[in-house]
């Protein structure tokens, strides 16, 4: 409406002459000038009021004084219709009228002008009198809404057709007609200012305090094809993506959750179940739902408050359903991922234990320093805690670093401690990805982790108990390996003996009686046999017989 002239004269001076030229022919009968203005004598030679006449193609008015109308709203007939400066009745026009009552009130809340549409009959389009439902009309393929006197409506308007004020009048509203010089009804997006009293109240659920934290805001509504907007949506498909929108209409954005369980989001922080239900809808600006995809940004409030109060971002990832990925390893892509009870991607070394009967389900993530009794976060602590992990049902693996994330197999150099260490990750198989534990190409793997002698030392000794349930590895100086218990016996004799200055011999039967094998190896790793003098970084020696050690000695 913006871009329509108000009105075209429908007739020109010169054709008001002529119209007054065949009028004055006839005497005291029709259309007469008097007084500047003009009127019109029924037969009988009486002045006609509240009257329509009509000259040429044109109907014009004669009020109560008998004058023709000019520039005038007509009411006649509970109809109201317009005629323009010359007095002729418009048709098909829209008309704007200065509005008498702007300035009396609220001037928020009153238009300057009124807009009015007369139609093909010269009547104004109006509401009914009897309908409580709104009803639009249709205007050069647009649909606009008038009251009972025929004044167009604009803003926001509710169910039964009246217009809405007020700082809460988008909540009542169910259709959006734009501005006093506007007035078509909103379909599809509209990006309108709002003022929301009740910002500061924590809707759980849905967008969160910390997106909108001012009453004065411009939020997205979508109106649908019957200019309703959507209301109360948790995952509407426009235009082949998803939205939600709250009771009210507003587009909902960034964190979104429903079906929670329990209800109470602070109490069910951290569990799977809960976090899982959680939807990503894009920020204020967007708002499409992320559906199968990754994004980077700081939890909700609702779902990690710790998180939420540092500021921190996190990698997460929605499926199909755009539900939060958590406690599980899921393939994207071709690789694979693990997330957390709060939906986090982890990247780094982690111990996981899994579900019972699951390969993908997860029970329990740990950080290098998650608990006191397994710390992995040096060389040492990993040695020491990685056999008690395993025992209890953990299996490493590692997820790169950074924004990486994806799980790593086969050789890797993974730092602990600000160094760098080789680990051995399965290939294949149910636990793939899992650090091997065991023999692998004549070097043997714990959680993992080589197992190989520090360059000083030159050679170690992995010892391998089998007695439990799990097998444990232990990595032992000859210092150690010479203090274990019940493990050696000094001889006073010793096949092929020269001048030592001491030895040791292995009591093998006895430690393989316990389920106890001991290996040499060397830095690299590998295994070592058939040694005759095999010397470590303190000159001690140790002897073979293939991989069996059977004494250590030091020359004299």
């Amino acid at each position: 409406m913006r871009k329509q002239t108000k009105l075209v004269a429908v007739l020109s001076t010169a054709a008001l002459l002529a119209v007054g030229a065949s009028m004055t022919s006839f005497a005291a009968t029709g259309w007469q000038e008097e007084n500047g203005t003009w009127v019109y004598y029924d037969k009988s030679g009486d002045l006609e009021t509240e009257k329509w006449e009509k000259s040429g193609d044109n109907w014009f008015y004669l009020n109560e004084d008998g004058e023709m109308a000019t520039d005038a709203i007509v009411e006649y007939n509970d109809n109201y219709y317009y005629v323009d400066e010359n007095g002729a009745m418009v048709a098909n026009k829209w008309v704007s009228v200065e509005n008498d009552e702007y300035g009396d009130g609220d001037e928020d809340e009153e238009p300057v002008n009124h807009w009015y549409y007369f139609g093909s009959n010269g009547k104004a389009y109006k509401s009914s009198s009897t309908s409580n439902a709104a009803s639009f009309k249709t205007v050069n393929g647009k649909k606009y809404i008038f009251d009972d006197e025929g004044k167009m409506l604009y803003g926001w308007i509710n169910s039964n057709g009246e217009r809405e004020t007020g700082d809460e009048k988008w909540q009542e509203g169910v259709y959006y007609c734009g501005d006093e010089n506007d007035g078509a009804q909103a379909v599809g997006w509209a990006y309108l200012d709002i003022i929301d009293n009740n910002y500061e109240t924590d809707n759980e659920g849905m967008s969160s305090s910390n997106v909108f934290d001012d009453e004065n805001q411009t939020r997205w509504f979508y109106f649908k094809g019957n200019g309703k907007k959507m209301v109360d949506e948790k995952g509407k498909t426009i235009n082949g993506k998803k939205y939600s929108f709250d009771e009210y209409g507003r587009m909902n954005a960034e964190w979104v959750v429903y079906d929670a369980s329990p209800t109470t989001a602070t109490a069910s922080q951290g569990t799977a179940d809960y976090s899982s239900n959680w939807r990503y809808y894009g920020t204020p600006e967007d708002g499409a739902r992320v559906t199968k995809g990754w994004f980077k940004v700081v939890p909700d409030e609702n779902l990690y408050e710790d998180k939420y109060n540092d500021d921190e971002d996190y990698w997460y990832y929605s499926d199909k359903d755009g539900k939060l990925v958590a406690s599980e390893i899921k393939s994207i892509n071709g690789k694979k991922y693990a997330f957390d009870s709060y939906g986090r991607m982890k990247d780094g070394l982690k111990f996981i234990k899994f579900e019972d009967g699951s390969t993908t389900k997860i029970e329990e993530i740990l950080a290098d320093d998650t608990r006191d009794d397994a710390k992995f976060d040096t060389e040492d602590n990993f040695k020491e805690s990685a056999n008690k992990l395993l025992s209890e049902g953990y299996y490493c693996y590692y997820f790169g670093n950074g924004d990486d994330g994806s799980m790593k197999t086969n050789k890797q150099s993974v730092e602990v401690d600000g160094e760098s260490f080789n680990f051995l990750f399965n290939k294949s198989g149910s636990y793939k990805g899992a650090g091997k534990s065991g023999v692998d190409n004549s070097k043997y793997y714990m959680a993992g982790m080589l197992m190989k002698a520090d360059k000083d030392d030159k050679y170690a000794v992995l010892k391998i108990d089998e007695s439990g349930a799990t097998p444990t590895y232990e990595l032992l100086t000859t210092d150690k390996f010479i203090d274990e218990p019940d493990a050696y016996v000094k001889e006073e004799a010793v096949p092929d003996k020269k001048d030592w200055e001491e030895y040791y011999v292995v009591d093998n039967a006895a430690a393989a009686a316990n389920k106890i094998t001991y290996k040499l190896i060397n830095t690299s790793g590998s295994v070592q046999k058939s040694k005759s003098k095999a010397k470590d970084g303190n000159d001690r020696c140790y002897n073979q017989t293939g991989e069996k050690i059977n004494y250590i000695f030091v020359e004299d």
